[in-house]
């Protein structure tokens, strides 16, 4: 029996919105729509917010992509700021290291009128909000090293906190088989950042707002727009205490790459893809110092494909590798159909994502990483599985699997569907609902206004409290604690 569970609510007169998923873009357009007074139901099957595989990367420019466009990387910039003023205490302080081998048919040149492009973006963007300054000043955006600065820069102490650009250096420049690779290296402002602390602001954020309820372990197994004046969705789902009905003004689809079965259910087509990848931890007990994050380009999908090393305390480091051997899966992008709106990986991958991988795999794989760093990293090679690996499936909308900056698309009437690839565009997807429901009336003039780099909410938490919350997902999640300091 499907029991009516009324939206606890504020102000009656404010929009009733549904949020499926409970990701970063779902907890996002939540938070913020909350704020803006409307009352907002948020369903997450999982048992907690923002509960996919931590993040590592803020793309604050695109430089981990070679082929992606301009724009693309533009868009990243800008969202990856705005990522960092909502979500103060998220970002991980150290820069990147772009790095071309020998091996790879491009070079380093290549990489610098588009670096050029997003240091004059980011400084106008400076200049328009001073507030818009957290990647470090303008100007050192990124810095090029050739091979004799790299070579001296070896000849120093490495330093246990790094104080300036060249220092952050030192541990590359000591540890690299600098005659394997192509000159000059890139040292970018590309932060890291920990998606626990982002899941530990949602779920701390969220408690503030009344009129933001959530619902986890509670799985949507309906939808259906309702006949009327007024267009409705009713919304069915199945939580522990049984099985509930709500109805709404808006509903927002924000399943990640699951949300083909949400366009299923609103009888909805849509052409996306959907890519199962992997990350590695490993502990390397030779390391010194603090390091950047070390990307080496490559040819995806070649056993030359990119190499990825991401630093965290304690000697914790992950890995990607752009091969079928380490990140990539044989049979892992998949697409739609025109039966289904939700692309289906096989029972092999499915399997990965729904009871874990087996001991073998995941020492075999994370073996596999460590010797593919290794080739250029060669003291790398100690390095050793620290923990589960770090996997899930990534929604890309439409047909072309480089797409990076997504957002939201909208098909029928009071409903949206995030379509996000990379976390850090979970903003301006929700920013775009907002414009959405304004232009349909549904947000009164007292509720005209919202800023994209707003969110009150996130701005008041202390990190100590924060930090102690990530950490407890963490451990929760069977991660290792590093992953979340």
């Amino acid at each position: 029996m499907i029991q009516a569970h009324p939206v606890t609510a504020n102000n009656s007169t404010s929009p009733q919105v549904a949020v499926v998923g409970g990701g970063i873009a779902g907890s996002a357009a939540a938070l913020k729509l909350a704020e803006l007074g409307a009352n907002v139901s948020l369903f997450e099957a999982g048992p907690s917010l923002v509960n996919g595989p931590p993040a590592c990367h803020l793309h604050a420019g695109g430089n981990l992509y070679r082929e992606i466009s301009d724009e693309q990387c533009l868009k990243l910039l800008e969202q990856s700021i705005n990522t960092l003023r909502v979500f103060p205490h998220a970002v991980n302080l150290r820069p990147t290291v772009i790095s071309v081998p020998s091996n790879d048919p491009g070079e380093p040149e290549a990489l610098l009128p588009r670096l050029r492009k997003v240091q004059a973006h980011y400084a106008q963007l400076i200049k328009s909000d001073p507030q818009n300054q957290k990647l470090g000043p303008a100007e050192d955006y990124y810095r090029l090293y050739n091979k004799q600065q790299l070579e001296e820069l070896a000849t120093r102490e490495t330093p246990q906190q790094p104080q300036s650009m060249d220092e952050w250096m030192i541990p590359v420049a000591k540890h690299l088989d600098l005659s394997a690779f192509k000159f000059p290296f890139v040292q970018v402002q590309e932060y890291g950042v920990s998606l626990l602390r982002v899941a530990a602001m949602v779920k701390l954020a969220t408690e503030q707002l009344p009129n933001c309820q959530v619902y986890t372990q509670s799985k949507v197994t309906h939808i259906e727009q309702l006949k009327g004046d007024k267009p409705r969705w009713r919304v069915d789902y199945q939580s522990e205490q049984g099985n509930h009905s709500i109805e709404v003004d808006y509903l927002i689809n924000a399943c990640g790459y699951r949300s083909g079965s949400i366009d299923d259910m609103a009888k909805l087509s849509r052409s996306r893809m959907v890519e199962f990848k992997a990350a590695y931890l490993a502990n390397w007990p030779s390391q010194q110092g603090r390091w950047p994050e070390l990307i080496v380009h490559g040819e995806r999908g070649t056993p030359n494909g990119m190499a990825q090393l991401t630093p965290y305390p304690d000697g914790l480091f992950q890995l990607h590798g752009m091969t079928d051997t380490i990140t990539l899966f044989k049979g892992g992008l998949v697409k739609s159909s025109e039966s289904s709106a939700q692309p289906e990986l096989s029972p092999m991958l499915t399997r990965k994502l729904t009871q874990g991988w087996q001991t073998e795999e995941v020492e075999q794989r994370t073996a596999e990483a460590v010797k593919h760093m290794s080739r250029y990293l060669p003291s790398f090679s100690d390095a050793s599985v620290a923990g589960r690996p770090l996997f899930g499936a990534q929604q890309i909308p439409g047909s072309d699997p480089s797409l990076r900056a997504a957002s939201v698309s909208f098909d029928k009437t009071h409903y949206a569907r995030t379509e996000i690839v990379k976390f850090s565009s979970a903003l301006s997807a929700a920013e775009q609902i907002i414009d959405n429901i304004r232009d349909l009336g549904l947000l009164g003039d007292k509720l005209a206004h919202s800023a994209l780099n707003e969110l009150n909410s996130t701005q008041g938490l202390a990190y100590s409290q924060v930090l102690s919350l990530a950490e407890q997902l963490a451990a929760q999640r069977n991660y290792p604690l590093s992953l979340a300091r």
